[in-house]
């Protein structure tokens, strides 16, 4: 027993020390990032943007000093306990230390390596995901009725991560239809437990309630902008090569529900696998949102292997395919993470191509992967800003309006001036626009090809407009991206502001 958590803790030392060093040093934190830290000043039960989970953990980074480090440690912790759900699965599955090794090694070199570096709500969600399957294996080997409520739990808790698991419970309810548990819905305690589900949802409902849903218009602007964009086989494909390395043990799983006798009873997880690819396949998800099915099929696939070559010289196959877990996930490894300087990637800019990595939301081929992108230039812009703010004696009554969160959050997070309190009418900033008091001076940062049009709107407003610089790194996804600044407001700019506000709700086009 002490062996084989000895195995565990070194799996989870690997995975902690990994999340840190597979970022290239010349790399800043990525613009969802900020957002996510911002909202943890803002504490609230909804956003525009996620539901209120990373805004709870933002409030913790930030009373932790809100360093790199606790920035990256929290999706990080998010992934070792995923890796812990699927050794804890693999044990209840009566698999022994080979398999709890192979499934567990099969989740740590996977896509959520690299959805783990990011402070983003994918490693939370993904997280509830595997936590709600290593509940209904409970229920199903157990049928206690405890099991029922933890499940209501853990699913709304995966609400307050990511919306995303509602496609869990759609897929739950015809999967289980299809098998014999379809008996359990005679059982009173799965209402009850749905019912307290709702209540702890509540606060959340309620909050898009009083907003006037502002989620489902931000889903539509995602649906317009970004998701019109997916190709649904793409999306096929990318399943197989986000796993390209443990595809093996995917297959056996889905294979084994079927064919194999033990894991009969478990069909419904294939079930769900299958109508919650189907769903995703119908709304044109991105690819990386189908990832929270993978654990616990890695799980099943882990124990039926290790059946299968249990006995005889079919023993020689279990060494084969950790090395062979291991050494395909070596290409993924040199090109799908972050750990490369802007320098050398364009050095092998055919090969990125050809993988499809250079292909932004936007649908065209750029020179760096988007996430890349989004991962420099933004201590320049707040050093930038700050250069400028320094020059504005009655900065009481400035305000930094950008044209987007990134912009707004990395001022935020870089800046020397703590009150800065940079904000956009992009994503949830529009609901932390200062107006309680006069704004007489503008620092506006603006998308390059917005500038001109910026200056002529502007100048009849204010007594002064000047353009002052530019962000100059050609890497960033924010390159060309101005400073202007307002000074000596002829007009009040609060009441514009709050007329645009407005309008923006009430037109639904806040994204």
């Amino acid at each position: 027993m002490q062996t084989k958590y000895f195995v565990l803790f070194g799996l989870i030392a690997i995975k902690f020390i990994l999340q840190y060093v597979l970022i290239h040093p010349v790399y800043e934190l990525q613009r969802d990032e900020y957002l996510h830290l911002d909202q943890g000043l803002h504490l609230a039960w909804g956003y525009i943007s996620v539901p209120p989970m990373t805004s709870w953990i933002s409030f913790v980074i930030h009373a932790l000093g809100g360093t790199v480090f606790w920035v990256k440690f929290f999706p990080a912790a998010f992934g070792a306990m995923t890796m812990v759900l699927v050794w804890k699965m693999i044990e209840k599955l009566n698999g022994s230390l080979y398999a709890c090794l192979l499934g567990t090694l099969a989740v740590l070199i996977s896509p959520l390596l690299r959805i783990n570096l990011l402070y983003q709500p994918n490693s939370f969600d993904i997280f509830f995901w595997t936590l709600a399957f290593y509940i209904l294996i409970r229920w199903i080997q157990t049928t206690e009725n405890r099991w029922i409520y933890m499940a209501a739990i853990a699913i709304a808790l995966g609400f307050y991560s990511k919306y995303n698991i509602l496609m869990f419970v759609a897929a739950l309810f015809p999967a289980i239809l299809l098998t014999p548990y379809r008996k359990i819905f005679t059982n009173k305690h799965v209402y009850i437990a749905i019912m307290g589900g709702c209540l702890l949802v509540l606060p959340n409902i309620y909050w898009q309630y009083q907003q006037q849903f502002p989620t489902l218009n931000q889903l539509q602007a995602l649906a317009d902008t970004q998701l019109v964009n997916v190709n649904r086989l793409d999306f096929v494909k990318d399943q197989g090569l986000y796993f390209i390395n443990s595809l093996f043990i995917i297959l056996a799983a889905l294979f084994a529900f079927f064919r194999y006798p033990p894991f009969k009873k478990y069909r419904v997880i294939a079930f769900i696998y299958i109508f919650s690819i189907a769903l995703f396949l119908l709304f044109k998800a991105k690819s990386y949102y189908a990832v929270g099915l993978y654990p616990v099929l890695l799980a099943f696939g882990a124990v039926y292997i290790e059946q299968l070559t249990s006995e005889g010289w079919k023993k020689y196959l279990q060494p084969v395919a950790l090395v062979v877990l291991g050494l395909l996930f070596i290409p993924i490894i040199m090109v799908a993470f972050p750990n490369k300087s802007p320098e050398q990637i364009k050095t092998q800019l055919e090969l990125y191509r050809d993988l499809g990595m250079l292909r932004w939301e936007d649908g065209k081929d750029h020179h760096l992967p988007q996430d890349f992108a989004d991962m420099v230039g933004w201590r320049e812009l707040a050093e930038k800003t700050d250069a400028v703010y320094d020059t504005i004696a009655d900065q009481a009554h400035t305000l930094v309006l950008c044209d987007n969160y990134g912009q707004a959050g990395a001022i935020n997070y870089y800046s020397r001036h703590k009150h800065i309190n940079a904000v956009s009418f992009n994503a949830d900033y529009i609901n932390w626009i200062p107006l309680d008091k006069p704004i007489r001076n503008v620092i506006r940062i603006v998308e390059a090809d917005e500038v001109d049009q910026e200056i002529n709107d502007t100048s009849p407003i204010f007594d002064t407009v000047t353009k002052i610089g530019s962000i100059e790194n050609p890497d960033a996804r924010e390159f060309g991206t101005y400073i202007i600044i307002l000074q000596n407001a002829k007009t009040d700019i609060n009441q514009l502001i709050a007329k645009e506000i407005k309008e923006l709700k009430e037109g639904g086009i806040i994204h």
